[in-house]
């Protein structure tokens, strides 16, 4: 089933010049038939784009009417003027759209360091404006409007009944490298038709966040311009959901947020593999995020995984130095399902057959159990190629 909008929201996307590739879109808007909660989280790097100051000063709110997107250019380290830059597109956006700029968000992503081309995104959203819609076609536009090195469009979506309302959940997202928490390259716009209030949406995003875009990885770099925002109108009807229906709606957004995730280091830049890596076994969540997120981040762990090499020596000495004491005797390390580690020891395996478990599938799955209490954590990357240095080493920042 093709995903739409929730009720109430339209967007579209197009071409308006900001891209050289005349094919790409690189323009999106994101629009609320009427207000709604808008509440955001953004990057913790201290070095942090306009349009990251101007959604800080604006959510939480109760009357975001919508968000204008454009990729190419990031609009990070442009000082007093890109911050005048990113005020003027939410006005030109509120104006195009009839409602007051004050009441918009701004995304930016792309090359740091450049001024934005204000006549081009002037034009494009004029003509975005007098292109939205709420269908498939729409959504898919506002999707691509977002990607910079991106391969494919990342949509994902839940539809569910609330208090006897059918209710929708849908997010957006764009990312593929320069990926680390806290929380990547990355943008994404959650939306849904559900009424809830702005202090439990910042508390739904905020849990979501950390359970999902801040479990990725694809090279551990933490962006100028990674933002989240959720935005709720209450467009589906009802009351605002509360007790167990506010479980409900948090448990389906952490859902959208964790397949968004997903999608990301599974279309990082030049890899063949989306690595999950679980660790159990750990006295806190933190613990476990922290020796989970040091193996997905060892170059020789993702490596040895782009060899289709099953090497376990790499993955248990990342968990060793990741700064979290543990019992070494009680490891146990799985790959794809298969053991080849046991309290603290290796055990005999077929190499080949473990080798030929990650080579034969893009997704592979490491699990490392430990026995210092309950907690657990999920934490996704890729492998690391020679394509992805090559990308990389081409692309201008």
């Amino acid at each position: 089933m093709e995903h739409q909008f929730p009720k109430g929201f339209t967007g579209s996307g197009l071409h308006c010049g900001i891209k050289s590739n005349a094919q790409a879109e690189d323009l999106a808007l994101i629009v609320s038939d009427r207000p709604a909660v808008g509440v955001g989280v953004y990057t913790r790097n201290l070095v942090f784009a306009a349009p990251v100051q101007l959604d800080r000063e604006r959510t939480p709110s109760e009357s975001v009417r919508g968000v204008v997107i454009n990729s190419g250019n990031a609009n990070a380290c442009t000082g007093e003027q890109g911050l005048r830059d990113a005020r003027q597109m939410a006005d030109w956006f509120g104006d195009a759209c009839g409602f007051s700029g004050d009441d918009a968000l701004v995304l930016s992503t792309g090359i740091i360091g450049e001024h934005l081309p204000m006549p081009k995104i002037q034009q494009g959203i004029a003509d975005a404006a007098g292109r939205l819609g709420g269908g498939g076609d729409a959504l898919t536009l506002a999707a691509r409007g977002m990607m910079t090195t991106d391969t494919v469009p990342k949509i994902r979506a839940r539809s569910f009944e609330l208090d006897g309302a059918p209710v929708n959940v849908v997010g957006l997202a764009k990312g593929a490298a320069m990926i680390g928490p806290s929380m990547a390259t990355m943008l994404g716009v959650v939306m849904t038709d559900a009424a809830i209030s702005a202090a439990d949406a910042q508390a739904a995003l905020s849990e979501a966040v950390d359970e999902s875009f801040n479990c990725i990885s694809v090279d551990g770099h933490t962006s100028t311009n990674d933002t989240v925002l959720l935005l709720a109108n209450g467009a589906a009807g009802g009351p605002v959901v509360e007790g167990k229906s506010l479980s409900i709606l948090r448990a389906t957004i952490l859902e959208v947020c964790e397949d968004l995730a997903q999608a990301i280091p599974a279309d990082g830049e030049g890899a063949t593999h989306l690595v999950t890596v679980e660790v159990h076994g750990c006295k806190s969540r933190k613990d476990a995020v922290q020796i989970a997120k040091t193996i997905a981040d060892s170059p020789l762990v993702k490596t040895a995984i782009a060899g289709a090499d099953p090497n376990w020596g790499r993955i248990v000495s990342a968990a060793g130095y990741a700064g979290v004491p543990f019992q070494p005797e009680s490891v146990t390390l799985l790959i794809n399902g298969l053991l080849v580690y046991e309290h603290g020891v290796p055990v005999k395996f077929d190499a080949e057959e473990v080798s030929a478990s990650i080579r034969d599938n893009r997704d592979t799955g490491l699990v490392l159990i430990l026995s210092e209490g309950a907690e657990s954590a999920r934490f996704w990357t890729t492998d690391l190629t020679a394509e992805y240095v090559r990308l990389n080493a081409d692309y201008h920042t």
